[in-house]
């Protein structure tokens, strides 16, 4: 499985859990944490933990290493390093104010697989 599809399985299960706004950004080039984020926000602790969860076991399903989940107890920014694919997951609130996406703006958005 390469990089871009890691992501769009993330972000397809994300949606699976009725995450909001589901975003895939490529940053190649303009960072080196990662290759690819993918963000995405809930609108109650309860769904920001429901939809790491669910990210955190299809990528065991998909035998793709989890290399650590940060912020899962206060859902309010969890962040799962996939290696180069990096997921945020935040409760809207978070979302808005931190707007990842106006902070990577020169970032390519990748169109997600229907």
């Amino acid at each position: 499985m390469n990089l871009v599809e890691i992501a769009q399985l993330a972000a397809a299960t994300a949606e699976e859990k009725k995450a909001q706004r589901v975003t895939i950004l490529d940053i190649r080039g303009l960072s080196v944490i990662a290759d690819y984020f993918v963000i995405c926000h809930g609108n109650s602790q309860k769904q920001v933990q429901a939809i790491v969860t669910a990210i955190k076991e299809k990528m065991q399903e998909a035998k793709v290493p989890l290399r650590g989940i940060e912020g899962f107890a206060e859902a309010r920014w969890v962040l799962m390093d996939l290696g180069d694919v990096v997921v945020h997951v935040f409760h809207k609130d978070e979302r808005e104010f931190y707007d990842l996406e106006r902070l990577w703006g020169d970032a390519r958005e990748i169109q997600q697989v229907q």
